[in-house]
């Protein structure tokens, strides 16, 4: 990348961090929304046996499980921010003043996915904050760090994703529908909620190659036991890494200004 490139990439990125702070509304949202999952569902086993807990999910405070899902789970919202931005552009017409510059499509790309996931970082550490304050289990150590920089990956992965599907489309819908078609089913088929023994057969299979399962028994690691899996974190680069190469391709030859 050129030094004219990389002063592009700068500003366009500091455009989409700042953008956050200036809607109230959209700052608020993005904090309550995992409070709300932390503080109710959080709560909802946690009548169970202590022993059960012990057994199943290794720890004897179920928050202390589904925290580090939480927050591998927000890394799919957190990546819906860089198509949302892409598509408000298309609409009010910057993006089409940006590409008749000598910005590079793929300038672009990268600004929106670093912007995305730099933005929904926010939340992890009001997040670690509430659920320490609720009884959660936190190790503070380098360990955690390097989880929350895991989230940052994965969280430019899906970003990379979501730009992939939006760079043709200024429909302002077209964002909300595949993040809640990714969701559900990336969720359900991890470990971020329930343990893996839970599942059968074949949902094991897929959670295997979840990357939010990867993430999820990271943030377990770091965050209750203070220990790390370097294979998991090598992983979780290779998906960030492989998305954003396809995102930069789809972005210099598809995307389209409107």
């Amino acid at each position: 990348m050129s030094l004219r490139s990389m002063d592009q990439l700068l500003a366009l990125y500091y455009r989409e961090v700042t953008k956050v702070y200036l809607s109230v509304f959209t700052l608020v949202v993005t904090i309550v929304q995992p409070l709300i999952w932390i503080v109710f569902f959080g709560s909802s086993l946690s009548g169970l046996p202590t022993f059960f807990l012990e057994s199943y999910f290794h720890t004897n405070n179920y928050l202390s499980f589904l925290l580090p899902g939480e927050l591998s789970v927000s890394s799919i919202s957190m990546g819906m921010m860089a198509s949302m931005s892409l598509v408000q552009d298309k609409r009010l017409g910057y993006l089409k003043r940006v590409m008749v510059s000598p910005t590079r499509n793929y300038v672009i790309f990268l600004a929106k996915v670093l912007g995305g996931a730099t933005r929904g970082l926010i939340q992890v550490p009001i997040l670690l904050v509430a659920g320490y304050l609720m009884g959660a289990q936190i190790a503070f150590s380098a360990y955690l760090f390097l989880w929350v920089t895991a989230v940052f990956l994965v969280s430019m992965g899906f970003s990379s994703i979501y730009f992939m599907f939006n760079a043709t489309s200024a429909d302002w819908q077209r964002p909300g529908l595949i993040m809640n078609l990714m969701t559900m089913p990336l969720m359900f088929s991890s470990t971020a909620l329930f343990p893996k023994e839970f599942f059968p057969w074949w949902l094991k299979l897929i959670s295997d190659v979840n990357p939010l399962t990867y993430l999820a028994e990271l943030g377990r690691l770091a965050l209750i036991q203070g220990a790390f899996d370097w294979t998991s974190f090598i992983a979780l680069m290779g998906f960030a890494a492989f998305f954003l190469a396809i995102g930069a391709v789809v972005a210099e030859y598809k995307l389209t200004p409107e």
